[in-house]
């Protein structure tokens, strides 16, 4: 027996490395030939596998697979496995002679990949580590959201493909929902609970990952437009079904996760999903749907405004911990952001470098430990505080290249497709709070979901571009050709002159 456990535990290594190029090979062969069977997969991980532990009372918890294989690899073991999979879906439309779909995006993270090896040789030539300059504290995971924009691009071609994801997306954000509901009522809700754990304000939660609330706002978009939209498509009841409860579902999982960030984002993806309706038809919704939705943001509000600290009452209480006081000392949260602005400011063209931190963060009782100082409460200044003027241009640039896309696409889509686009635009409005008060771009999670909500849009048109031209090549297949020359009646024939 204990040479069989010898024998065992000498093998073991050889044979998970054994297993590991058998599911390579099979990926790789799956990805040539259906690569959306790998985004599906991919997607799966980042749809369902949460992302922090904050607020956990557990000594066992960690960051999961979104950290494994980051420090040999620099990054995550999982995001090497995206680019693997977008390099077999670019060799696979290779073969088919397909070009890639067009993307206005494409330039602005070339410019994100060129700023970040300019930090990175600058970082290198300062005898800062190469993990350092690319680590998530950075601004790095910014540059891998465009092989996910290319990967769906590149994997979801046509209509059905196109509708196929966003069902997909649809019982991913249902199923998500309902085990986050069945959890806060039947089994205390989420164990990454702050304010429970370490405020002692007595709510349970649905989900403390802003990100779970994030594929809820995006099947709720989906939902809403199969639902409301003017032109119906002819759709099974079961479908039907699908859209009723994943709206109801969804909508509840966002109010009781008690993140402010989160009710304001669904209240702006409110707006952009009530603009793709009639006129008549989005005054139907603001009298029927609002109330409903606002009575449940206000209780949900008061029951944790009113166990806070410091919220006094009224709209202003959702920014407690935001507002510059007259007297005494000055909230953390404010500080935080002076502190940043104040080294923004003395490096305006250059900021600190993706791996610099912040002057004056050992005053922030939460900047503790080794990412002390390399992160803040706002993505919008984490950006202009590590990468300057330029990376808020990029930043800007990136976004307004989305709105204009997203814009044509909204207007001119298919019923079938538009639910998918505005389920992208819907999302990205939706974190519009957590990008100017929240952390997101050194989460891995939550920067691989924002490409999510950014390809969304330009899948759907390049999905109805698709259609449009097989149609027009199948209509001018179906006309009648014309002759290159018209043959001559015998009689309307000259005779030939005799020779003189």
């Amino acid at each position: 027996m204990q040479n069989f456990l010898l024998y065992f535990y000498t093998a073991l290594p050889f044979v998970v490395v054994a297993l590991m190029a058998v599911l390579a090979v099979i990926g790789i062969g799956v990805g040539m030939v259906r690569p959306r069977y790998l985004v599906f997969l991919y997607l799966a991980v980042f749809f369902f596998a949460n992302s922090t532990s904050y607020g956990s009372l557990s000594i066992l918890a960690s960051g999961g697979i979104y950290s494994r294989g980051s420090g040999l690899l620099f990054f995550p073991l999982l995001l090497w496995c995206m680019l693997g999979a977008w390099l077999c879906a670019r060799v696979a439309a290779g073969f088919r002679h397909q070009p890639a779909p067009p993307c206005n995006l494409r330039p602005w993270f070339l410019a994100w990949a060129l700023l970040l090896g300019a930090h990175v040789a600058f970082a290198l030539f300062s005898n800062v580590t190469l993990a350092r300059a690319l680590a998530p504290s950075g601004f790095s995971n910014i540059a891998w959201m465009a092989p996910l924009v290319s990967l769906l691009l590149l994997s979801f071609r046509t209509r059905d493909d196109a509708v196929e994801l966003a069902r997909f997306i649809l019982l991913a954000g249902l199923g998500r929902a309902l085990f986050g509901l069945g959890r806060w009522g039947a089994f205390g809700g989420d164990p990454n609970n702050v304010y429970a754990n370490m405020n002692a304000i007595n709510i349970k939660l649905t989900f403390f990952d802003i990100n779970d609330s994030l594929l809820c706002a995006m099947a709720f978009a989906i939902a809403a437009v199969n639902l409301f939209q003017s032109v119906k498509v002819k759709r099974a009841s079961f479908w039907t079904l699908v859209d009723w409860a994943t709206l109801g579902a969804t909508a509840a999982c966002i109010m009781l996760s008690y993140r402010r960030s989160a009710w304001v984002g669904f209240l702006l993806a409110l707006l952009v999903i009530m603009m793709r309706f009639p006129p008549r038809r989005r005054l139907h919704m603001l009298v029927l749907g609002l109330p409903l939705v606002g009575l449940g943001l206000l209780a949900a509000a008061w029951k944790r405004l009113g166990q806070t600290r410091g919220a006094e009452g009224g709209l202003s209480s959702l920014f407690y911990d935001m507002e510059s006081r007259r007297f005494g000392a000055e909230s953390e949260r404010v500080l935080e952001l002076k502190l940043a602005l104040g080294d923004f400011i003395s490096h305006l063209f250059t900021g600190i470098g993706s791996w610099g931190r912040y002057t004056g963060y050992q005053h922030i009782s939460w900047q503790s430990g080794q990412d002390a100082g390399l992160f803040l409460h706002s993505g919008v200044l984490h950006i202009a505080l590590k990468a300057g003027l330029p990376g808020l241009i990029l930043l800007g640039g990136t976004i307004w290249a989305f709105c204009a896309l997203a814009r044509l696409a909204l207007r001119t889509l298919q019923p079938e497709l538009l639910g998918l686009a505005t389920a992208g635009a819907a999302g990205l409005a939706f974190m519009l709070p957590d990008l100017l008060i929240g952390t997101p771009f050194p989460q891995t999670r939550t920067t691989q979901m924002l490409a999510i909500c950014l390809a969304l849009p330009y899948v759907a048109m390049a999905a109805s571009r698709a259609r449009d031209a097989v149609r027009g090549r199948a209509g001018a297949a179906a006309m009648p050709r014309r002759p290159a020359t018209l043959p001559v009646p015998a009689h309307g024939r000259r005779a030939a002159s005799p020779p003189a």
